[in-house]
């Protein structure tokens, strides 16, 4: 873990600039420190995004648009490091959409949900092979 799952209404972006979203949101999880240590272990990280094509947003107009982003981690975490987290990723969603956010109706919003490993099972060799400097 993290997961970071974006829900987007199809009249937001092109699959090109999600992808340039989904590749920052990556990095900035990857950069998360606290007391000189990841925040986040590497092979955890999973970003990825969902084009919802059916929505109604506030008053129904065509160019209203939505972003809502949802990171999954494991609970342990410190409030200080699940808060910088949570501002550097809605920072680089903000930045990333700022010229929509000037031009069109846009609602733009990033939750945390922290859950127990009870209740959870991977499967995962990314670990493994990033620790052992492997290459795709």
């Amino acid at each position: 873990m993290p997961h970071l799952i974006l829900d987007y209404s199809a009249n937001l972006a092109t699959e090109k600039s999600i992808g340039r979203l989904c590749a920052s949101l990556a990095e900035c999880l990857a950069a998360q420190r606290e007391n000189d240590e990841r925040v986040f272990p590497l092979g955890g990280i999973r970003v990825r995004a969902m084009r919802c094509d059916q929505y109604s947003i506030a008053d129904g107009r065509a160019d209203a648009a939505y972003l809502h982003a949802n990171l999954k981690i494991a609970a342990g975490r410190s409030e200080a490091a699940k808060k910088a987290a949570g501002d550097a990723l809605f920072d680089v969603i903000k930045r990333h959409f700022a010229t929509e956010f000037e031009e069109q109706g846009l609602a733009l919003s990033l939750e945390i949900n922290e859950f127990s490993e009870a209740g959870t099972w991977k499967h995962n060799n990314l670990h493994a092979r990033l620790k052992a400097g492997s290459q795709p």
